[in-house]
């Protein structure tokens, strides 16, 4: 029989996210590491919370499979344990902060964004970019978020697409580094540059550093948009959560500039959140369009078709998808640049 119950599902959706993110505010899953166990009575005098908020807390992200019982109190999932924790390798939380601070109150104002065509975090009229912020603070959350979405990801792309003979990557907006990083890992004769801005590059080295990839991975301040050219010397050019940001004609520029900096049988590599050829998913993908209107002036996702046609267009062959499961991108469509 049909009923609502799926669009209770939709209308409630918030309620899990707010949830979670008062949660990793309140730091509860850090104070749980290494398997310690919080009663309600406890969370009260930790958490500062009354009786009954604290009751309804602990339940509730017991309910969402980051808590489970254990004897009169809570601890842990694997889960939580894994990415929720302060200080861990692949900490979540900045991408909880980020979203809970920088973009869950603009999407209330959706319908705007829907009639006027303008982003809602940031004003164009006023700002370079999206990127520009006041709040520095901000913005080093959203590359530490980004880097615990960005390795995962680069680790199921890195299994998706061979990688071997290839010798030197350009990850253009390469943020973090997490993608040469993992890259790197599973390649041990590849070498890469993350291609960013000056001040991502300063955290992009740190990340290279600790990682202890130095010797193999380097950085090159510049800015991909406004620079005539891609830095050459590279045989495979990433775009990696970059192209949804930017508009049909800028994307179509960057795929022209990675061809020109590529050598004959040079790589590109297009890993995205996909749509659809018929433009009716998968959820994700669709959604994270959704946040582009919210986040930026003219950037959407793309199906693998219009990917695919756009490397075409900027004289790549043997274009082709391939598919992965990964937290930031469904696939990625390659091209290689002809060698006659």
């Amino acid at each position: 029989m049909l009923t609502p119950t799926p669009l209770m599902d939709l209308v409630t959706g918030f309620w899990s996210f707010k949830t979670f993110a008062a949660a990793v505010e309140l730091d509860l899953f850090t104070r749980l590491a290494g398997g310690r166990t919080l009663t309600v009575a406890a969370a009260e005098q930790e958490l500062g919370l009354p009786d009954r908020p604290a009751d309804l807390l602990l339940t509730a992200c017991a309910s969402l499979g980051l808590l489970e019982r254990a004897g009169d109190g809570y601890r842990n999932t694997a889960l939580a344990e894994e990415f929720l924790v302060r200080g861990k390798p692949y900490y979540f939380g900045g991408q909880v902060t980020y979203c809970d601070h920088r973009t869950y109150l603009p999407w209330h104002r959706i319908g705007e964004a829907l009639r006027t065509d303008r982003p809602l975090t940031w004003d164009p009229d006023t700002q370079e970019s999206m990127f520009t912020t006041a709040d520095p603070q901000l913005l080093a959350t959203f590359w530490e978020a980004m880097y615990s979405t960005s390795i995962f990801t680069a680790r199921a792309l890195g299994g998706a697409v061979d990688l071997a003979g290839r010798q030197r990557l350009l990850d253009v907006g390469g943020g973090s580094g997490a993608y040469p990083i993992e890259l790197c890992r599973q390649q041990p004769d590849l070498t890469a540059t993350v291609l960013d801005l000056p001040h991502v590059c300063e955290i992009a080295a740190g990340k290279i550093e600790l990682a202890g990839l130095a010797d193999r991975i380097t950085t090159r301040a510049g800015d991909f948009l406004a620079d005539a050219a891609l830095p050459g010397g590279h045989d495979t050019v990433l775009f990696s959560m970059i192209l949804h940001d930017w508009d049909e004609a800028t994307n179509r520029e960057l795929l022209a500039k990675a061809y020109a900096a590529l050598p004959a049988g040079g790589l590109v590599i297009i890993s995205e959140l996909l749509l659809d050829a018929d433009r009716t998913g998968p959820a994700p993908a669709a959604l994270m369009g959704m946040n582009m209107l919210v986040e930026t002036v003219g950037g959407r996702n793309y199906s693998d078709a219009e990917y695919a046609d756009w490397l075409t267009g900027a004289g790549f062959g043997q274009v082709r998808t391939v598919r992965f499961d990964a937290p930031g991108a469904n696939g990625a469509v390659l091209g290689i640049k002809p060698t006659g």
